[in-house]
């Protein structure tokens, strides 16, 4: 029943006086929407004047109440909060240590938690804290600030404090109200700077968060922390060797616990396999991860991003009270406003200064003119019969000076000039008051300077604020954008594909325990449980579907294994009889990308009685010679021949195919193994993504087949052999990437580990270095340095030398590489550049190597006849349909799910 249907309540004469009866609805009503504003307004969402929560700014307050350059015991600091703040001492302290946390308003003592750990903070009995530096010069001014009664009247607390930096995007602030939610990120220091500085000059500028725990971010739908937008978060993941992952930097708003748990669970799951992970977390964060053997490094570094907290997703909503109402505004605006209130608040800085100026200035002009003149000398006199008339005296005799003033006398000035005892007048300095007003005088005048050029005045201030506190606070979060990895692809193998070609089933080895004929399947390949896979028929159909733990497929399978989206080195080559017996049968070679998933698809022409007699899946696109033997019939002249599926060219999974033969095939059987038919991959290189793409995005890195590698070399003097694979990860020092070549030849100039001095090296990089692992090309030693590097063949350096001790200047030399030195191991340590001290060194156009000149081939004698050449008969077999002309053998796309 609704409030609204119930009866009302009688209530007689006697009880109305005494009771005052509310209806239940309108106390819903008033009661639940003061709640919602008063939480809004008073304890979730920050203000924009100054970004702060009321808890917030009231500790900054009672700390700049206690404040005496010493620690105070963060329990007396919760104490003295509770004069402000209504909510007790637990939501004071939680915030206090939030607030020190943040690493700009408050110098922490003591134990104050740890971000990366989760770590709680110490009891506030033994932990102290004081307003930094940065707070006490940017966060208040009492001349510039208003306040209001506190919560019980018995004191006074700000309304806003006068902030000059904006606090609230630099320290990020989350808070969650009543039907209302507030989260701002926390941006970087100096960029927030630079920010304000360009809006000041008209110019155009960006903003990006900055987290406190490091890590990669991508923010291509940050959407300038509206509502709606996201940043994808992830961990700082380096590879130390084959069996050693190590991470070094945690996504923000985990921990190293949260992250270790989550990738635990994954284990336990069989998605990813390591053989155990430990956390080494002190002051900066490290968490090993040890792999199994034989597990991907690469592959394992995606798989964390892909189902572990090593990757997460943060959505900011960005809402601030203004004019004590809640209003979403993005961050640029909010800078915006910032900036324009920094401004506004150090033009009435300014102002109240000029203001204190003009005043000292008339003080010390009256003061001056009161003894100068001799006015003074009028208290002495007995003229006057009362005080009063004194005084009228003495004003009167400041009336030839009146225009000389800026502003008038009052009375009570002339009564401040009268209480100066004799001791002052006879030791007044006219000389040092009239260098008191020169110096008045010229503040004033920058005074009115500023206020005049108040936005040259704002920057310069900003300025003053970056290169006084913006040491130290580079950014730490750096920013990527990221590729899509499917979770598919990186899952760990953590079952068994089998099949039952007999009676149509499939099933994983999760499945497979509960199957009493366990002899009838045949084990396919390891998967995951995440996997497609794809299953084709006799009939020619086929179709992908999900991995499940038994599942009917249909009979007569001829085919089955895991699918693998776009992939375009898969290829099947078949042989089917189209349609029923007496058919001509046809040849393919087809490649299956992306179809949707449970849709029944026909690699034959989808007449009925079509089947494939011949069927093989090749994962490199290999193209074996198969024998072909027919049926006897009559005017048949070869009953059995070879055909090379080379022949054929690799085309739409839709397409027809060649005519193999008209007559009846007895059987088709493998020949010959055969070689790939596909050409090298080309295969390029993303610095945005630090990834490997046949996309033509980035660097092209040239085309790559078989054994082909990758060479990595690196800031600090390490190379790197890899594979070309797309997964594979590289590591944030690598300073240049190339197709690897044993014959290519580095000279490589760097600055010996022992001696300092600048050496040369020549070497080539041979096959037998280990793949994976990092060598140092200049020396294990620490002081070590690498400097720059050459790939041509007959290389020159131009150095030039510093000026010796006794002021002796040297010319500059040109000296040729492959003559100074000769090639040799990797290892060795090569040769100095010259005994004297090098200040710069340049590559300079490598010489042209000599080209030898061809030599004349004598021409064969004639002869009398001219040989014939053979004649090759070839077989009428390779005729091409019309439906495939019609195709023109391009495949046809669909979309895949």
């Amino acid at each position: 029943m609704d409030i609204e249907d119930k009866p009302e309540l009688e209530v007689d004469d006697a009880q109305e006086e005494k009771f005052h009866v509310i209806p239940l609805k309108g106390m819903f009503e008033n009661w639940f929407l003061d709640y919602a504003s008063y939480v809004i307004l008073e304890r979730a969402v920050p203000a924009i004047e100054d970004g702060l929560k009321p808890v917030q700014r009231r500790i900054l307050h009672s700390m700049n109440e206690l404040d005496d350059g010493r620690f105070n015991k963060v329990a007396n600091i919760v104490g003295n909060t509770m004069k402000y703040h209504p909510h007790g001492d637990a939501s004071i302290s939680d915030a206090l240590v939030q607030l020190a946390q943040k690493d700009l308003l408050i110098d922490m003592q003591g134990n104050f938690g740890n971000i990366l750990t989760g770590d709680s903070a110490a009891a506030s009995r033994y932990i102290e804290a004081r307003l930094s530096k940065f707070a006490k010069e940017v966060v208040f001014n009492k001349k510039t600030t208003d306040w209001t009664p506190s919560y019980d009247g018995r004191n006074q607390e700000p309304v806003s404090l006068p902030v000059k930096f904006p606090l609230l995007l630099a320290q990020g602030t989350e808070g969650i109200a009543v039907g209302l939610a507030s989260k701002f990120l926390p941006h970087n220091f100096n960029e927030l700077i630079d920010a304000s500085i360009a809006y000041l000059r008209d110019e155009p500028f960006v903003l990006y968060p900055d987290f406190p725990t490091g890590g990669l971010m991508d923010v291509t739908n940050y959407n300038d922390g509206l509502r709606g937008g996201r940043v994808k978060v992830r961990a700082r993941i380096s590879q130390i060797d084959k069996k050693t992952l190590v991470i070094t930097e945690i996504p923000f708003g985990t921990t190293t616990g949260s992250v270790i748990e989550s990738i635990v669970k994954e284990n336990d799951k069989g998605k990813i396999k390591i053989k155990k992970i430990d956390d080494n977390t002190a002051e900066t964060c490290e968490i090993a991860i040890y792999l199994n053997p034989g597990v991907s490094p690469d592959q394992t570094i995606d798989a964390l991003y892909a189902f572990t907290q090593c990757e997460v997703s943060i959505s900011p909503n960005a809402c601030v009270i203004i004019n004590d109402r809640p209003a979403f505004m993005g961050v640029s605006e909010i800078l915006k406003r910032c900036t324009d209130r920094t401004m506004e608040l150090l033009s009435w800085e300014l102002r109240i200064l000029l203001d204190e100026l003009e005043a000292d200035w008339h003080w010390i002009s009256l003061e001056k003119i009161f003894f100068e003149k001799g006015i003074y000398k009028e208290l002495e006199k007995k003229d006057y019969d009362t005080w009063e008339d004194q005084v009228t005296g003495i004003e009167r005799r400041f009336d030839p000076y009146r225009k000389k003033l800026q502003r008038e006398i009052t009375r009570d000035d002339v009564l401040k000039l009268c209480e100066k005892p004799v001791r002052k007048i006879s030791k007044f300095d006219i000389k040092k008051a009239d260098e008191q007003l020169a110096d008045i005088e010229a503040k004033m005048e920058e005074t009115r300077y500023n206020l005049d050029h108040i936005v040259d005045y704002t920057i310069n201030y900003y300025t003053h604020i970056k290169e006084k506190y913006g040491q130290g606070r580079e950014r730490k979060t750096e920013i990527r954008n990221f590729d899509n990895i499917s979770a598919q692809a990186v899952a760990a193998n953590n079952e068994k594909l089998y099949v039952n070609t007999d009676e149509g089933f499939v099933c994983t080895s999760e499945g497979l325990k509960r199957e009493k004929n366990k002899e009838a399947y045949t084990f396919v390949a390891d998967c995951s449980d995440m996997d497609d896979i794809i299953v084709f028929h006799e009939n020619g159909t086929y179709m992908v579907t999900k991995l499940q733990s038994k599942l009917f497929v249909g009979a007569n399978v001829i085919h089955v294994d895991v699918f693998h989206k776009n992939d375009d080195r898969t290829t099947y080559n078949a042989v089917y009889r189209d349609g029923k017996a007496g058919n001509p049968f046809y040849v393919k070679r087809f490649a299956v990308t992306s179809i949707t998933r449970d849709k029944e698809y026909d690699l034959t022409q989808g007449n009925p009685d079509s089947k494939v007699v011949y069927f093989t899946a090749n994962p490199n696109g290999e193209a074996e010679v198969i024998k072909v033997q027919l049926r006897p019939a009559p005017k048949l002249k070869k009953a059995t021949f070879d055909y090379d599926f080379a022949q054929l060219a690799v085309k739409g999974r839709a397409a027809r195919g060649n005519l193999l033969t008209k007559y009846a095939i007895k059987q088709v059987f493998k020949h010959d193994d055969g070689v790939s038919t596909l050409t090298a991959r080309d295969l390029w290189y993303d610095d945005t993504v630090r990834r490997l793409n046949a996309d033509k995005r980035g660097q092209y890195l040239g085309a790559f087949e078989g054994d082909d590698r990758i060479l990595q070399i690196f800031s600090n003097g390490d190379f790197k052999v890899t594979g070309y694979d797309l997964s594979t990860h590289f590591d944030d020092d690598m300073v240049e990437i190339r197709k690897y070549d044993p014959d290519d030849i580095f000279s490589v100039v760097y600055i010996e580990g022992e001696t300092q001095k600048m050496y040369l090296k020549r070497f080539c990089i041979d096959k037998e270095v280990k793949m994976n692992t990092r060598c140092s090309f200049i020396g294990e030693h620490e002081a070590a340095k690498y400097l720059s590097s050459s790939t041509d063949v007959m290389p020159r350096l131009k150095l030039s030398y510093q000026v010796s001790d006794a002021g002796n200047s040297f010319p500059d030399d040109e000296v040729n590489v492959e003559e100074f030195i000769g090639i040799k191991s990797f290892k060795a340590k090569g040769k100095r550049l010259s005994n004297r001290e090098i200040e710069s060194f340049e590559w300079l156009e490598p010489f042209e190597p000599e080209i030898p000149e061809p030599t004349e081939i004598p021409e064969p004698a004639e002869t009398s006849e001219p040989e014939e050449s053979p004649v090759v008969e070839e077989p009428p077999l390779e005729e091409e349909t019309s439906s495939e002309k019609k195709q023109g053998g391009e495949a046809i796309q669909m979309e895949l799910f």
